[in-house]
């Protein structure tokens, strides 16, 4: 595998740019080239989410335009992935030619953790990490995707790091983009359920593989003065 297309998405685009340095990173160590996807920045799940179909559809369009299928387009999120993957059946259900070329496309994307684990086989990255982590699986990668072992192969696989078991990890981290908004007090109810099997794990750090997961968390943590971090996956993979 010589080549793959990046995707940032917008959150990372946006607030963690350091985890499209990290990816980027973490795949050129494994000697593949990375492309960046300049020319799109949005997958449209916030807008097919939330029933704008006519503005969801423009930014997959823009998406489609930006990549090619015959080499890989790699994600840092379980939740943009499905949307490509999955979810842009049903959005582009009255666009043939979009919905033609999505499925041209859909075999060549995968989610960061996934892509490492089972096109390119790769358990250990070279990455050191000395610090006690507890790892959050987002809804959509399990969910959608079915990605579940391959972020804990990786982690375990990390030089130095302690794995600390978080109790429920399974359960929502109460985001689910404008879910968070919408539904303020049952997403800040979830959060609270989360933050406290996080602080009984004993983790210093608390890792996912999605931005949106990073940002709720991170945000909850750091308003209620808990010295806890969050980082990305990759992050974690580009660590030395």
């Amino acid at each position: 595998m010589n080549e793959v297309q990046l995707f940032s998405t917008c959150l990372a685009e946006e607030f963690f740019p350091e985890v499209n340095d990290a990816v980027a990173t973490v795949l050129e160590r494994l000697r593949v080239k990375v492309i960046p996807v300049r020319r799109a920045f949005c997958c449209g799940q916030v807008a097919f989410n939330e029933g704008l179909r006519e503005e969801a559809v423009a930014l997959a369009r823009r998406f489609l335009k930006s990549v090619e299928p015959s080499k890989p387009i790699v994600v840092p999120s379980g939740s943009c992935t499905s949307m490509l993957k999955i979810f842009y059946s049903d959005l582009l259900v009255n666009e043939p030619a979009l919905a033609e070329k999505a499925a041209a496309i859909r075999p060549w994307i995968f989610e960061f953790s996934q892509f490492l684990v089972n096109v390119l086989k790769v358990k250990y990255v070279g990455a050191r990490y000395e610090r006690a982590v507890a790892y959050h699986p987002s809804c959509h990668l399990m969910r959608e995707l079915g990605v579940r072992n391959e972020p804990m192969t990786l982690l375990s696989a990390v030089s130095g790091i302690k794995l600390c078991e978080l109790r429920d990890r399974e359960e929502c981290c109460g985001f689910g983009g404008m879910f968070s908004v919408k539904f303020a007090h049952i997403s800040a109810a979830m959060l609270e359920d989360k933050m406290a099997r996080i602080k009984e794990s004993g983790a210093e750090v608390v890792v996912a593989n999605d931005c949106g997961c990073l940002m709720q968390i991170g945000g909850g943590l750091s308003r209620a003065g808990a010295e806890i971090e969050t980082r990305h996956l990759a992050e974690v993979l580009a660590a030395r």
